[in-house]
This record gives structure tokens, C-alpha cells and sequence, in this order.
């Protein structure tokens, strides 16, 4: 399966990891010697089923490294238009693909049997959208320090995960929800209003169940979508503040 690897993120002044990056990249920052996304590229070429990598946010020129075909595209100026641009390449590159994964560029600590997994998951069904949550318990016993933000549900608390994958059809633009979700791209209403007011508000105080959730967002958006409780922590463990970086920096450099 082919993957696409989001690192677009510039932090800007008043974000916490600007005074690290000065606005240069976020997946450039350095983690025991290398830059954050060549370890995810690393865990990629790890993987088993991963047959090529399209990188979304970088100067073409910056230098990485990676056994499967890597190509780098420049950055579109926000995540959505970066995995559009990222799938367009895909279609013309391999049309008879029906699916690929959507991979940060800041989840340092992932590894290719993780990748793998989803990839199985993936092609055990069809849906259009595969998300992968972690359960609280899962980060919390790898990453005891995390401080992850988390959505409470009947049955424990989940955060998102950082790997994911998607049909061609939703990301092309092609799904009638991915127009609706361009078209509110920049009003937050209308972007809650896609999922429903009444979903937000049972999942806020969380009377649905994993499954019920995404029964309902499903039916909400038109489209087949299916959440995946990861057994991996190090999915969902991204870098969003100073102290993740670090907790990464010592976890990484003592494997």
C-alpha cells in the first residue's frame, strides 16, 4: 500500500515549539541524531506492505533517506490540501490503488510491524476512512507522561491516532462529504455541523460507545468509516509541545 506522509506544520510565533524551530519545519527538528520524519521514513521502509512513500510539506530537495521510491512534494499551506495533492500524485502514479495511508511526519517513535497492522486492517474490508484512537490505558502504560487530550466514550477514554488511511475517491475530492468538508474548510460551524450537533454533544458527554460513534458519524457524512482501537501507543504519539519532544528525544535515543 502505498502512504503519504503530512509535514507541512511551520510552528509560528506564539506556538510552543517555535522558539525550537524558528519557523522552519516541525518535521525537521532533530531526535537522536536524525530528523523526526526519517524516523517515521525508517518505519515505513520497515513495513512489509508498504510499496512507495509520497512525503507532502518539504523543499524537494531536502535530504532524506529511504529504500522504498520516496518523492516530496512542496507543502499547499494546510493538511487537507497537502493530502489531496499527495493522492493526485498517487492516481497518476498507481491508478489501480484503491486506498493508502495518511502518515505524520511527527510520530517519531512509530515502527513498521505498527505499519503493517493497520495495512491488514485495511485490507481485510473496504470503508472509505479507517481512524485509528488509542485507549487512554494503552498511551498511558507506554507513555506514562503524555498528557494526551482525550475524548471520553462508554468504555474508556480515546485519543487519535496519527496513522491512518483513506479510499482515493474520499481524498480526490471525488466522496460528496470531502466537497462539503472543502467547502467548510474554514468555518469551524459548518464543519461541526457536517458531523452533527447532536453527536458532538453525546460524545462530549460521552453517552456513546466506540461502535455507536461511529455508527452515527458515519451515517452523518454518507460515507463507510471505521474507528480502530490500536493496541500501539506510539501511534498516537505525536509531537505538539516541548516536553513530548523531549519524553521522545529520551525514549528514542535508548532503544
Amino acid at each position: 500500500m502505498n502512504v503519504v506522509v503530512t509535514a507541512g506544520g511551520r510552528p509560528s510565533p506564539g506556538d510552543p515549539l517555535y522558539p525550537l524551530t524558528h519557523g522552519e519545519p516541525k518535521a525537521l527538528l532533530e531526535i537522536a541524531g536524525k530528523p523526526m520524519v526519517q524516523w517515521v521514513l525508517d518505519a515505513l521502509n520497515e513495513a512489509q506492505a508498504v510499496e512507495r512513500i509520497i512525503l507532502v510539506g518539504l523543499p524537494p530537495r531536502t535530504e532524506l533517506f529511504s529504500r522504498r521510491p520516496l518523492e516530496i512534494l512542496p507543502d499547499q499551506g494546510e493538511m487537507l490540501a497537502n493530502i489531496q495533492a499527495g493522492a493526485h500524485h498517487l492516481a497518476r502514479l498507481d491508478p489501480t490503488s484503491t486506498h493508502f495511508l495518511v502518515c505524520s511526519s511527527d510520530i517519531p517513535a512509530l515502527r513498521g510491524e505498527m505499519v503493517d497492522w493497520l495495512i491488514e486492517h485495511v485490507q481485510q474490508s473496504r470503508a472509505d476512512l479507517y481512524y485509528t484512537v488509542v485507549q487512554r490505558q494503552v498511551m498511558e502504560a507506554r507513555f506514562p507522561q503524555s498528557r494526551r487530550t482525550y475524548v471520553r466514550l462508554k468504555g474508556g477514554e480515546f485519543c487519535g491516532g496519527d496513522l491512518n488511511a483513506v479510499s482515493l475517491t474520499l481524498a480526490l475530492g471525488e466522496h460528496p462529504f470531502t466537497r462539503r468538508l472543502i467547502e467548510a474548510r474554514k468555518n469551524p460551524l459548518r464543519q461541526a455541523a457536517l458531523v452533527g450537533f447532536d453527536t458532538l454533544i453525546l460524545l462530549l458527554l460521552g453517552q456513546l460507545d466506540l461502535s455507536q460513534a461511529e455508527a452515527r458519524v458515519s451515517h452523518r457524512l454518507g460515507m463507510n468509516g471505521r474507528a480502530l482501537p490500536c493496541p500501539y501507543a506510539e501511534i498516537g504519539m505525536d509531537v505538539d509541545k516541548p516536553f513530548q519532544l523531549d519524553l521522545l528525544r529520551a525514549d528514542l535515543s535508548h532503544p
